[in-house]
């Protein structure tokens, strides 16, 4: 008989790994930002038609931000905020600081340019958090410079455009992109914060820093802080609640679960949602040579954003 051949051992297919599940978005979190999107895009209209200087009204935003925020967290979170750390404090308060400049230099922008103008150059906070990231040692992938080179070049266009029209307008950019800078650290010095602070504990030390901040810089300019009739103030009370509560709360709140990712780059919507907003209610039309800055100012940003994602 023949020799019986050794038993060979079929060969091993590759392996793979399987692809994690799937996991659907939850809907109160979408539903969330999406109210969220709707707050933040009603705020550069309603600060532009309100009749108070621009400083006040960011001063009492705050102002109003922490009386309604104050009492719950004194409530329910006292123990932690007797218990933070001298660093951490430091670091909020900081964060407060440049919320102030953000706001000090970003709503006097929308009385001096437009409100779509405004709004696009502030959101370039992401670009300005790659480039601070960049100086601390932190390289990006190349579709986030490529997505900055998109969104600057978007810059470039829109204040050649503001340009032509004045030089007030531009001097209104100007404020716009040093208020999305001053953000974008604001955003880099709350994140590391919030590793170890909670979300109210953080926001309510971070209000009051701003607050404290705005007050002086009124002071020292002169604003006056009073003597309107009662429709300004219920303008105020409006821009509080949609802008700051439901806005910048309710992101901070779905960030969590939807990641930075599709949270920053829904908020883009808030672009195209003022601008409709302002050409509606406030009859304020863009040059049609915006259009196309704002068009790229986004799609870098977009880009910035699938970077992030992957």
């Amino acid at each position: 008989m023949p020799a019986a051949r050794p038993a060979t051992a079929p060969s091993a297919a590759p392996v793979t790994a399987a692809p994690g599940p799937v996991h659907p978005l939850p809907t109160l979190d979408l539903l969330l930002l999406a109210v969220s999107i709707g707050g933040i895009s009603l705020s550069g209209p309603l600060i532009s038609a309100t009749a108070a200087p621009a400083l006040a009204i960011a001063f009492w935003r705050n102002v109003m931000s922490v009386g309604v925020l104050g009492p719950y967290a004194l409530l329910r979170h006292r123990a932690e905020l007797r218990g933070i750390g001298r660093r951490a404090l430091l670091l909020a308060m900081a964060a407060g600081t440049l919320l102030a400049v953000h706001f000090a230099l970003w709503m006097p922008s929308l009385r001096m340019t437009s409100v779509a103008s405004a709004t696009a150059l502030v959101t370039t906070t992401p670009l300005w958090t790659i480039l601070l990231m960049r100086l601390m040692g932190v390289r990006a992938p190349r579709l986030v410079w490529l997505g900055t080179i998109v969104a600057f070049a978007g810059v470039l266009v829109l204040t050649g455009v503001d340009l032509s029209l004045s030089a007030r307008a531009l001097l209104g950019d100007g404020l716009a992109l040093a208020a999305g800078l001053a953000a974008a650290g604001y955003m880099l010095l709350g994140a590391e914060v919030r590793k170890t602070v909670s979300t109210t504990a953080y926001t309510l030390v971070c209000y009051a820093t701003t607050a404290v901040v705005l007050l002086g810089i009124c002071l020292v300019a002169g604003t006056p802080l009073a003597g309107w009739p009662a429709g300004v103030w219920w303008q105020i009370v409006l821009l509080m609640v949609v802008a700051q509560l439901l806005g910048h709360s309710l992101s901070n709140r779905v960030v969590r679960n939807l990641g930075p990712s599709i949270t920053s780059t829904a908020i883009l919507l808030e672009t195209p949602g003022a601008a409709l907003i302002a050409a509606l209610w406030l009859g304020q039309w863009p040059p049609a040579a915006a259009y196309p800055a704002v068009v790229l100012i986004l799609l870098g940003l977009v880009l910035v954003a699938r970077a992030g994602r992957r």
